[in-house]
C-alpha cells in the first residue's frame, strides 16, 4: 500500500532559497537616519546661526572688551567686569527710554494697527467693486523693502518735502511740522509710518482668517434679524480669535525687535525720542566702540522677548496650542 503525503503550502524547489523577512529594527534604524539626514543640516545652521551667538553674547556681556578684540582678551582677568554692562545699561536714562519706546510702540500697535486690520478686513471680505485692487494697494507697502520705505518717508518728511508741500497746497499750511526734528512728535510720527508699512500683512492674515469662517453661521444668523453689525461682533469675531491672537503675538516680538525702519529713518534720533532697544543696541556695540556693553544689551534684549513671548504663549496661545500638541503616533 502506498500512502500520498500531502503537502500544505508551497513546494521548495531544490536549490532555492526561503523568503527572508526584514528584521523589526531595520525599519527603525532607517527612519532615524531619515530624521538624522533631513534635520541635521537644519539643525546645524540653526545652532550655529542662533544659539551660538545667544551664548558668545552671554559670554562677552560680562567683559569691557576693545572694539577690535581678539580671543585673548577674554583671558586678560583686568577685563572681566562681571555684571557691570547689564548694571550701566539698568542705569542709563537713554536705554530706560528706549526700552519705554518699544512698549508704547507695543501697545499702539495692539490699540490700533488690530482693529483697524480688523474692520479694513471685514469689509474687503465683502463683495465690492475693485476689491482685488484695494487688496493689492494695501499689501504694497508689506513688500517694499524697510530700506526704501525708510528713506523714501525720510525725504518726503523733510521741513520742504512733499508731505509739508502738499499741506501748504491745501491752504493747510498751520499744519506743517518737522515731521522726524521735532522731539515731541517725533515718536508718533515714526508710529504712523509703521503702521503704513506693516497693516498690509494684519489685514492679509484676517483675510486669511476670515475664509475659515462658515458662511451659514451669518446666513442663519440673519435670517434671524441680526444685523451685519452683530453677526460680525457675535459670530465673525469671535471666531477669528485665533488668527487675531497669533497677528498680535507676532505683532508683540516686532515691536520689541524693531530696528531696521527706525535706523534708516531716523536712527533713534532726535535726543532718543524715536530710540528703540535695538537702535540702542547698535548705536552702543557697533558704532560706540562697547561689544561687551552692546551685548549685555542684547542680552536684555533677549531675555525681555523671551519672558514676554512665554507669558503670552501661556495666557494667550494655550487654547489654541492645546490640540496642536502631540506625543506622537504609533
Amino acid at each position: 500500500m502506498t500512502s500520498v503525503i500531502e503537502s500544505v503550502g508551497p513546494a521548495v524547489s531544490a536549490g532555492s532559497t526561503p523568503a527572508r523577512h526584514p528584521r523589526p529594527g531595520a525599519g527603525r534604524a532607517r527612519k532615524r537616519a531619515e530624521i538624522v539626514l533631513f534635520v541635521g543640516p537644519a539643525l546645524l545652521l540653526f545652532l550655529g546661526f542662533v544659539i551660538l551667538p545667544v551664548l558668545l553674547a552671554g559670554v562677552y556681556s560680562f567683559y569691557n572688551l576693545p572694539q577690535s578684540f581678539q580671543w585673548d582678551d577674554l583671558a586678560d582677568p583686568e577685563r572681566f567686569v562681571g555684571f557691570a554692562n547689564y548694571a550701566r545699561a539698568l542705569e542709563d536714562p537713554a536705554f530706560i527710554r528706549s526700552v519705554g519706546n518699544n512698549f508704547l510702540i507695543l501697545s499702539l500697535s495692539l490699540l490700533i494697527q488690530g482693529p483697524l486690520a480688523i474692520g479694513i478686513a471685514l469689509l474687503l471680505n465683502r463683495r465690492l467693486r475693485g476689491r482685488g485692487v484695494l487688496r493689492l494697494l494695501i499689501f504694497v507697502p508689506y513688500v517694499l523693502a524697510e530700506v526704501i520705505a525708510g528713506l523714501s518717508w525720510k525725504l518726503l518728511l523733510q521741513p520742504q518735502g512733499g508731505v509739508n508741500a502738499l499741506l501748504e497746497a491745501l491752504g493747510l499750511g498751520a499744519f506743517t511740522q518737522n515731521w522726524l526734528a521735532d522731539p515731541n512728535i517725533a515718536l508718533w510720527t515714526m508710529f504712523a509710518i509703521l503702521t503704513w508699512k506693516y497693516v498690509g500683512f494684519a489685514i492679509l492674515l484676517m483675510l486669511a482668517g476670515l475664509q475659515g469662517v462658515p458662511e451659514e453661521l451669518a446666513e442663519a444668523a440673519a435670517i434671524d434679524g441680526a444685523s451685519w453689525w452683530q453677526v460680525q461682533r457675535h459670530i465673525t469675531i469671535p471666531l477669528l480669535g485665533p488668527t487675531i491672537r497669533i497677528w498680535a503675538f507676532l505683532s508683540i516680538i516686532g515691536a520689541l525687535q524693531l530696528f531696521d525702519m527706525v535706523w534708516v529713518t531716523t536712527r533713534g534720533g532726535p535726543l532718543n525720542a524715536t530710540s528703540t532697544m535695538a537702535t540702542y543696541m547698535v548705536e552702543k556695540g557697533q558704532f560706540g566702540g562697547q561689544p561687551g556693553f552692546g551685548s549685555a544689551v542684547a542680552v536684555i534684549l533677549f531675555l525681555i522677548s523671551l519672558v514676554v513671548a512665554l507669558v503670552y504663549q501661556r495666557f494667550a496661545l494655550r487654547r489654541d496650542l492645546a490640540g496642536s500638541i502631540t506625543r506622537g503616533v504609533r
